[in-house]
């Protein structure tokens, strides 16, 4: 017999009403994390708005764009001048106080009854337009209060397409992405040795095909440039072409049958200038100047000094020639500019091709941009750069075989909101430090934005703070690559044993190529590293049943930028490195190009890494599974070949495909080291 409820009807519908209002109010995952947020308790029913209020003509274009995100997610409305109905979302120009760069500021307030977004500037309006629309997640807006600005106004992103040329659809995408995450600077790398992907009209046989090595014949006409430009412009974004001076030129060499730095060189390279500036309506134009020996003195000066004519701003990478002391610098090695009135922007170990999936967000995280936790009158801010110097097959490989997506949002966090810790790292923490509590927050945001916006593009982040390791040694292998340790010993309990470190992450760097004494100062988990030496990890992780897994393995990243070889069949490097689950050895992949010798630039990647083959096949067990990583190195850099650099690194996480075309971390739970 039903026993009657001890609660009244009005208290359970109460509660449940409740339930149903805190799960409504589940705070969204917000990239980049505003200045400043307070959640409230109220919630705005977009349903029942009818008009998006605005005044000001100036900010139609910003209501159009806000009319379409909520159209997209099934909501219809007017832009009217005057406010109709209870319900109100109303954009206006007004005072947003904002310590720095009040032309982005924005504010933000969400009620019960209205949503007002205010700004300084039509631009703040479009910032605050895209925190609004990671917002959108239902058909109730959370209440809140957000007051927003950069901390750095150059928050830029670089695209070779002189090596690998991209097409216009394909970097309409990536600046579509830029835009949602409020990155504001496109850097267009666009002559290379390669190629030159620049349309002159004075000198046509610069994009002759016969005159380009890679992607012969492609190259951007006036008129799609123009249109990128103006793709950039509605979006805040500022496009920088790059002609590079006089560096990187074979390809001017092939077409005019001259160097730059020579008498003739010197004036076509003035007309190309010439000519480019007075096409495009553009700020700014990068002209390279570096990895050059410079040997005509006014080359540089002269170049400087005619975009300066047409009211353009001069940027050179640096190290590398200045053309005149005014010029902006984008630093992508040490060069000490503390005591000179320059400015400059930082893309110092920012170079996507060499960072990995995983310690690409961690770095870039971590990062404190220019050794400053904002940006000043000298440090702009800094730039991502997707450099591959290596020949793609076709051009979204360079999205898939490098960490853009991932590395991009990182960015974005880092660029906005500033702070970040000093030096360049490539770990995760200790679990309890400041550091590794904000990184696991934001690595949540992050796998948050992987799922609701990028099932349909790469992004090869999965999550790893979870995954603690024991490390053991170091050994003294005496350059003996193939020498074992006790840890391969059956008879020894690994898990009751103490560890000389204990480490986080899916990906995990001992030490990397850089190093601590590098001039990037490196740092990576074991402090001290030594040459001649072997370490080992392990961890252990359950399992429900007797089943097989699909993983993530690696236990060396190759450069998309770099000439690395390719590992020799049987072998996961060229160190010997192993791996062993369950006491079992887990084979390497059979390599498409097994044993292929370094500086082969023009034969493309293929399943060299772990984020663009299929995941290996791993039989486990019911209960407890054990991972024994072997990790030996004998020289840190070996005169044999620097194109093989070593790296003292693994990528072992366990994984499943979701709805659509990337993989997750899976639900294993993973012992912590103990």
């Amino acid at each position: 017999m039903n026993k009657k409820s001890k609660w009244p009807i009005w208290l359970v519908l109460f509660l449940l009403s409740g339930a149903l209002r805190l799960q409504a109010q589940q705070v969204p995952a917000l990239i980049p994390l505003p200045q400043s947020v307070k959640w409230n308790a109220q919630q705005f029913p977009l349903h029942k708005v009818k008009a998006i209020v605005v005044t000001d003509d100036s900010l139609r274009k910003e209501a159009a764009l806000l009319q379409q995100m909520l159209a997209e997610k099934g909501f219809s409305t007017v832009i009217s001048q005057q406010a109709t109905g209870e319900y109100l979302l109303r954009l206006q120009l007004g005072k947003v106080p904002a310590p720095d760069l009040p032309e982005e500021a924005y504010h933000l307030q969400i009620t019960g009854k209205q949503v007002t977004l205010t700004a300084n500037q039509p631009h703040g309006i479009f910032n605050g337009l895209q925190t609004l629309y990671q917002l959108l997640t239902t058909a109730w807006l959370p209440g809140c209060d957000i007051v927003d600005y950069p901390a750095y106004k150059w928050r830029g992103y670089m695209v070779d397409a002189g090596r690998n040329y991209q097409s216009p659809a394909l970097l309409e995408q990536q600046i579509d992405i830029m835009s949602r995450y409020k990155l504001n600077i496109f850097h267009f790398h666009l002559t290379e040795d390669v190629a030159w992907r620049l349309e002159i009209k004075k000198y046509p046989a610069l994009t002759a095909a016969e005159n380009m090595t890679r992607n012969k014949g492609k190259y951007y006409t006036e008129a799609e440039m123009k249109a990128l430009i103006q793709y950039c412009k509605d979006r805040y974004i500022t496009l920088v072409p790059e002609i590079d001076i006089p560096g990187h030129s074979s390809a001017f060499k092939r077409a005019t049958g001259v160097d730059m730095q020579s008498e003739k060189g010197h004036d076509i390279v003035l007309d190309i200038i010439n000519e480019v500036a007075a096409t495009y309506d553009l700020p700014y134009l990068h002209i390279g100047a570096d990895e050059v020996d410079i040997t005509n003195k006014q080359l540089l000066p002269d170049v400087s000094k005619a975009i300066r004519q047409h009211h353009m701003e001069v940027i050179t990478w640096a190290p590398g020639g200045t053309g005149a002391s005014s010029n902006i610098r984008q630093l992508w090695k040490e060069e000490h500019l503390d005591h000179q009135n320059v400015k400059y922007i930082d893309s110092r170990f920012l170079y996507l091709s060499d960072l990995d999936p995983m310690n690409s967000v961690v770095t870039i995280f971590n990062r404190q941009i220019g050794q400053q936790t904002k940006g000043n009158t000298h440090l702009l801010g800094a730039e991502i750069c997707l450099w591959s110097d290596r020949r793609v097959a076709k051009e979204t490989d360079l999205l898939l075989m490098t960490p853009v997506y991932p590395a991009m949002l990182a960015f974005s966090e880092r660029s906005w909101r500033g702070g970040g810790n000093e030096g360049v790292v490539f770990y995760i923490g200790n679990d309890t430090s400041a550091r590794a509590k904000d990184f696991v927050a934001f690595e949540k945001r992050l796998t948050d934005h992987k799922r609701r916006y990028f099932s349909q593009l790469p992004f090869q982040y999965v999550k790893q703070s979870n995954i603690h390791w024991k490390l053991f040694g170091p050994f003294d292998n005496k350059g003996a690559l193939n020498t074992g340790f006790w840890p391969e010993g059956a008879q020894l309990s690994l898990q009751d044993s103490a560890g000389a470190l204990h480490v986080t992450g899916g990906t995990v760097w001992l030490w990397h190529t850089h190093g601590p004494e590098g001039p990037d100062k490196v740092k990576a988990w074991v402090p001290s590293p030594r040459e001649n030496t072997t370490w080992y990890a392990f961890t252990r992780f359950w399992s429900a049943h007797d089943t097989t897994i699909t993983m993530f393995t690696e236990l060396k990243d190759l450069s998309r930028s770099g000439a690395d070889a390719t590992p020799p069949a049987g072998e996961w490097d060229y160190m010997k490195s192993r791996i062993w689950i369950n006491g079992n050895l887990l084979l390497p992949p059979r390599w498409s190009v097994p044993g292929r010798e370094s500086g082969r630039l023009e034969d493309p990647l293929v399943d060299e890494g772990f984020y663009y083959r299929p995941p290996a096949l791993v039989k486990v067990k019911k209960g407890w599974n054990s991972l024994l990583i072997r990790l030996p190195i004998d020289q840190f850099n070996p005169g044999k070949d620097w194109q093989v650099p070593p790296k003292l690194m693994f990528t072992i996480i366990p994984v499943h495909q979701e709805k659509g075309m990337n993989w997750y971390a899976n639900d294993m739970l993973f012992q912590p080291g103990k």
